[in-house]
């Protein structure tokens, strides 16, 4: 039965409400309750829904606006900011994964094609979820939060320069190679001129006069979006990439972050209709088989492709903790590789069969990668002593020169509070040391009287390279008490006698880190409030 009838549509929608509920309250993201939702009314489940015209549409609708989101929100400076490490984990990630996964679906008795298509879907991981997941656990501004989101949007474009690829060369051609190639170059030219002169010349005046009424631009949004995309698709490009462009164009607006935070519910209702679609194509003729295969592939996943990034960060020496906690976020498969399966599907590459392998892959490695992130450190606690095999930071030592006799102040981290507090410590006099384990917060500080090295507060080792023996003080602020008390027992077991000061977000952290020992705790939230309120307090009195 196709959604035309409004009872299915009221069931249905009942049922992705519940579903929505239960993996809320499961800490699971949404698209895990699409999914299922989508099996249990389909064919294989419920029978309800079969496709149709009404679906297909909506499906499509929804891929539109989503790809529209994630050109429209692609940062490409996030991809400089975070240095060489993002690019060169995305695609080291992506062509290990493939290259790895290929040979898995070969061994497992696919054909060339197929596995092809497996590996590749195997490479992506879902921005939305990683970014939704790490803002909820405030480890977006941390290194291995923006680490892990560049080379996700490095993901992106290589997914969507994948569905070019295919869309553009992988139907049947009439055999001149060459003359096909070079119409494809020609349209994608034209379509890529005409999306830029209207990026520079129409539509800033265009959304400078729509945006005085908000509900306007939405709706010349979407309007814009499926406008390109249909363009994209008549011109033999998929509707997807169409949609991708009219997102970049408009990313250079000052109108993108409101655009973009008015969308993002309706790409999560029109995404369910994708899934819906998507169950109603699902087959499970041999399901034995299939889930066996399923589970040797979600192994690989859960557990390969985040090993493929802490070698490659590894190898660029940042510590085995970062690498663990940056690769747990392409631990699982994402929407992108369920749009590629589709795709595939309806350009005659795969069957049913394997849209039907890939989306149970999806289910078991997004619900499990899901759980990973949440607990992430406590995890990283169990399989650490594994992992120092792989751990190539605790060889460096630090060549401090002058500063070797000469240093006052060590300062562990140079994020916000870190930074502006050597800063301050260099201009009031002092001399300080400031370690770092991200290499772009080192190579790029030149605070007065900073001396900025490469290291980590978890490495012991590390200690032994630090002037402790002729420095006044200690201070991390990094604010994790599971790094904060390793490093105070390592500074108190290097014979380290002076005060040592770490920092707390929370009172509960603050109490543990007291009661370990530490000489002084830095709580910079209660310090703002507290200066908020005297300030509040200072103004009022003024005007008494």
């Amino acid at each position: 039965m196709d959604l035309v009838d409004f009872p299915v549509i009221a069931a249905v929608l009942a049922i992705a409400a519940a579903a929505g509920l239960v993996a809320t309250w499961l800490r699971q993201p949404l698209i895990v309750a699409f999914i299922g939702v989508g099996i249990l009314v389909g064919p294989v489940g419920l029978g309800w829904v079969t496709g149709g015209y009404v679906v297909e549409l909506l499906a499509h609708l929804g891929i539109a606006v989503l790809l529209f989101l994630v050109g429209l929100r692609l940062d490409l400076r996030l991809i400089r900011t975070t240095g060489p490490v993002a690019l060169a984990t995305g695609l080291g990630q992506v062509a290990f994964t493939s290259i790895i996964g290929f040979g898995i679906a070969l061994a497992l008795g696919m054909d060339t094609v197929t596995a092809m298509y497996v590996a590749v879907a195997l490479t992506f991981s879902s921005t939305i979820i990683i970014v939704k997941l790490l803002s909820d656990k405030r480890e977006l501004e941390q290194p291995h939060g923006r680490i892990a989101v560049g080379f996700l949007i490095v993901q992106d474009i290589v997914v969507v320069l994948v569905m070019i690829a295919l869309t553009a060369f992988g139907q049947e051609t009439d055999g001149h190679l060459g003359a096909n190639i070079a119409i494809v170059l020609a349209k994608g030219a034209a379509l890529l001129a005409g999306i830029a002169l209207l990026a520079r010349y129409v539509l800033p005046p265009v959304l400078h006069y729509i945006a005085r009424s908000q509900e306007l631009l939405v709706l010349f949004g979407m309007a814009y979006a499926v406008a390109v995309a249909a363009v994209s698709d008549w011109l033999g490009f998929s509707s997807e990439v169409g949609a991708f462009l009219a997102g970049v164009s408009l990313a250079s607006t000052p109108f993108r972050d409101a655009l973009g935070a008015r969308l993002v519910s309706l790409r999560d209702f029109l995404l369910l209709f994708f899934f819906l679609q998507l169950g109603a194509q699902l087959e499970f003729t041999d399901a034995m088989r299939q889930v066996n295969e399923a589970i040797v592939f979600s192994v690989f996943v859960l557990v390969g492709n985040p090993l493929i990034v802490i070698m490659i960060m590894a190898a660029m020496r940042y510590p085995v903790r970062i690498g663990f906690l940056a690769g747990l976020t392409v631990a699982q498969i994402s929407e992108f590789s369920l749009i590629l399966a589709a795709l595939g599907l309806s350009l005659g590459h795969i069957t049913n069969e394997t849209v039907s392998l890939i989306t149970v892959v999806g289910l078991i490695t997004i619900g499990g990668s899901t759980y990973l992130i949440l607990y992430s450190h406590r995890v990283y606690e169990r399989v650490k002593r594994w992992l120092v095999v792989f751990d190539r930071s605790t060889t460096r030592t630090v060549d401090l020169g002058e500063r070797e006799q000469d240093t006052d102040v060590i300062v562990y981290g140079l994020g916000r509070f870190g930074g502006n507090l050597a800063a301050r410590l260099g201009e009031a006099g002092y001399r300080v040391v400031a370690v770092d384990y991200d290499p772009q917060r080192v190579t790029g500080d030149g605070r007065t009287g900073v001396t900025a090295v490469f290291g980590s507060a978890e490495d012991l080792d590390f200690l032994e390279s630090l002037p402790l023996g002729v420095t006044r003080c200690v201070v991390s602020t990094v604010p994790l008490p599971e790094t904060n008390l390793t490093l105070l027992h390592a500074l108190r077991h290097h014979g380290y006698g002076g005060p040592v000061l770490l920092t707390a977000h929370t009172a509960a952290d603050a109490a543990l880190l007291r009661h370990a020992g530490a000489d002084d705790v830095l709580e910079p939230f209660a310090f703002a409030a507290e200066a908020t309120v005297r300030r509040i307090a200072g103004e009022r009195g003024r005007g008494s």
